[in-house]
């Protein structure tokens, strides 16, 4: 099998650079964490949308933190079922291939195209709503279009130009957003009496049905910290590094989320105003405690975040359609590589332009931004559910193929399955229930939308299949040539 892909004989230094012609094994662990984090924006949550998340769970927040950890720890481990085992800039949609076979697959590539484009529209509109807050302080007041036009044209040059420049600007932004956002909180909770609330440990006046509703935001904040799997060609010992960062980025994004909450909401009760009020709590409270200072150098960390999130967001997008391109299943010029650059630039060109039209036609229609945050990041969502399921779904099967499977294995994938449908039932509702109740308009028309999205992608892939039978062959057989070359690399 190996000659048939002519594989060089001093297999474990053989280049991705060969197979998709990306620049190979030039990230470091910290440099493919930063990817994770980078989509996750854990200091956005924080320094601005805490208080979307309280409007729902209230007291439980914290609580509705740690069961959205715990869920993606199981997620996490089905990935890496996968990612222990090959690597490459597909991400998840080679994984369920592998696992699933080729349709279920090409959902898994739709869903994630959808889901990082959509995140990366929700977070630009934040950047924009954020630094027009910040701007204004000055008296600036730009237009909402001429922000968006800057953040998604520095993440395209960014993204255009060399992976470790975007992996290295977002290792810079989100460690030093979080450190502020750290320091900061320690001094607010210390100016408190490091006091224990009460209300949030027991849960006062929380029902059930609140901490499933405000999961549904949870899952989001979180939703992205598998985007370092795109990065499979051009990570260091990918088998190793890309595993680690996925884990790595849920707990630390988790902990990080739930200690922040915990200590923000604790602040606000006794400070007469209304967290869920709030569009810059951190800033605010920094302005009780006599340290407005140091709350302006967190609201230019959230506002780094937001942009570190867009490129974070545009540069795994802009791989699985490089990669699905390669397979035949869109254009042939979106996977190309730059020459010098050696990044999907026609690609990354493609999503960029993506990520700036929607936010900006929907600003031209009067929609604040804010309420396009929203909107666009409700149905991203459904994107990063439906493919958290189905490779929950994938690596029992996949393991059962190669002859690793172990009942410990199947109750991860069940306990996975079982986590993502809480917040997927809390998106869509059920009529006449209390626990999950139909979401208000417009977002209860969001979960119909992405089932048309999804039913003309399997219609296009249904003619693509007609027109080119050999399509399905040469992706399957270009995704089991990835797979060879680590199962054989590993074994020399």
């Amino acid at each position: 099998m190996s000659s048939e892909f002519n594989f060089d004989v001093n297999r474990e230094k053989v280049s991705a650079q060969s197979f998709h012609g990306l620049k190979s094994h030039c990230l470091s662990f910290g440099e493919v964490l930063a990817q994770s984090f980078a989509v996750i924006a854990p200091t956005t949550i924080p320094a601005s949308n805490v208080g979307l998340i309280v409007a729902l769970s209230g007291d439980g927040t914290w609580l509705s933190m740690v069961i959205g950890l715990v869920g993606l720890v199981f997620v996490s481990i089905n990935i890496n079922q996968f990612a222990s085992r090959s690597a490459s800039p597909g991400s998840l949609y080679s994984y369920i291939v592998k696992g699933l076979g080729p349709t279920a697959g090409v959902i898994c590539g739709w869903s994630l195209v959808l889901a990082y484009l959509f995140t990366a529209m929700s977070v630009l509109c934040g950047f924009a709503n954020f630094s027009s807050v910040l701007i204004g302080h000055l008296g600036i007041h730009p237009s909402s279009i001429t922000l968006l036009a800057l953040g998604a044209g520095i993440a395209w040059y960014a993204g255009y130009k060399d992976i470790q420049l975007s992996a290295v600007a977002m290792l810079w932004m989100e460690g030093l957003s979080i450190a502020l956002i750290g320091i900061l909180c320690l001094i607010i909770w210390a100016h408190h009496g490091f006091a224990v609330d009460v209300p949030q440990l027991t849960l006062s006046g929380v029902k059930p049905g609140s901490i499933a509703t405000g999961l549904v935001l949870v899952m989001f904040a979180f939703s992205g910290f598998e985007s370092a799997t795109t990065l499979g060609d051009e990570a260091k010992n990918p088998l190793k590094t890309i595993p680690r960062s996925l884990l790595g980025s849920v707990i630390l994004a988790g902990l990080f989320f739930i200690c922040t909450t915990y200590i923000e909401v604790l602040a606000f009760r006794s400070s007469g105003v209304d967290i869920t009020q709030a569009e810059e709590p951190l800033g605010y409270l920094s302005q009780q405690i006599g340290l407005g200072w140091l709350g302006e150098l967190v609201g230019l960390g959230a506002l780094a975040s937001f942009f570190a999130c867009v490129l974070g967001s545009i540069n795994p997008a802009a791989r699985i359609f490089f990669l699905m391109a390669r397979h035949g299943l869109f254009h042939a010029k979106l996977g190309n590589t730059h020459t010098a650059n050696k990044t999907p630039h026609i690609a990354v060109t493609m999503c960029s332009f993506l990520t700036f039209l929607i936010p900006a036609v929907m600003a031209m229609f009067n929609t604040k931004l804010f309420d396009s945050m929203g909107y666009l990041g409700a149905i991203a969502s459904f994107g990063f559910v439906t493919v958290y399921i189905l490779i929950a779904i994938a690596a029992p099967i996949y393991l059962h193929k190669i002859q690793q499977l172990q009942s410990r294995d199947i109750v991860f994938s069940l306990v996975a399955i079982g986590f993502m449908f809480i917040p997927l039932l809390g998106s869509v509702g059920i009529p006449g229930s209390q626990l999950f109740p139909v979401p208000e308009a417009p977002y209860n028309i969001f979960p119909y939308l992405f089932l048309s999205y999804l039913a003309m992608a399997c219609g296009w892939f249904i003619v693509q299949r007609v027109r080119s039978p050999k399509m399905v062959k040469k992706m399957v057989k270009a995704i089991d040539a990835i797979h060879i070359r680590f199962n054989d690399n590993q074994k020399h």
